[in-house]
């Protein structure tokens, strides 16, 4: 029987250094590694559900909250089927509960990799460090040094509850480095019940 490959999820707000990690990952371990992240989601998402997965926390879309549920759980299915092909999968997201309503999606993409292998890995960056990342962007996003109210929701919304197997703080150490540090976690193991076994019984 075949053995299903790796899935590692990172969670954490924008400029937090995400999809830095994923690329690192797929360049250094082991196996094949297909991301399966937002940024992938994104460009196969029709202009009028944008920004689709990525809606930003603060019930600022409620006209698309009903679809957005339905498209993580048909990626999460998708992350499941490559797995349990045996194909290793990377995917950056910046999970919240910060909708006009509460719609519980975190537990049931838990539920949708019951089963399977998965780190979740809390990706964490200092606010300051966040705003320097933004007003070095070249696409114009530049807001000086005062954090806008967009950015403040992502950094009180992403990390709750805060359940993972893995922190990381991308403050200082290179993607690199810290896909060198997930590498370490998967070849020691995760402890059981693992992060995502957990928030399945939420």
């Amino acid at each position: 029987m075949m053995s299903p490959g790796q899935i590692v999820i990172l969670n954490g707000a924008p400029r937090a250094g995400k999809s830095s990690i994923a690329a690192a990952i797929q360049a250094s371990l082991n196996g094949t590694w297909i991301n399966l992240g937002v940024d992938t989601y994104a460009k196969a998402t029709p202009p009028q559900l944008m920004p689709g997965i990525g809606l930003r926390p603060g019930g600022e879309r409620p006209d698309l909250e009903a679809i957005v549920p339905v498209l993580y759980a048909a990626l999460y299915d998708s992350i499941a089927a490559h797995a349990r092909l045996g194909v290793n999968v990377v995917a950056d997201f910046g999970h919240h509960d910060d909708y006009s309503r509460p719609l519980g999606i975190l537990p049931d993409c838990a539920r949708r990799l019951a089963g399977l292998p998965v780190l979740f890995v809390g990706v964490h960056c200092p606010l300051d460090i966040i705003m320097a990342r933004r007003n070095a962007d070249p696409q114009g996003y530049a807001t000086g040094d005062t954090a806008p109210p967009p950015v403040l929701r992502w950094q009180a919304a992403v990390h709750v509850p805060g359940i993972y197997d893995l922190t990381l703080d991308t403050a200082t150490p290179t993607p690199e480095q810290s896909a060198a540090l997930i590498a370490r976690t998967l070849d020691t193991g995760i402890p059981r019940p693992t992060a995502f076994e957990r928030l399945a019984q939420t």
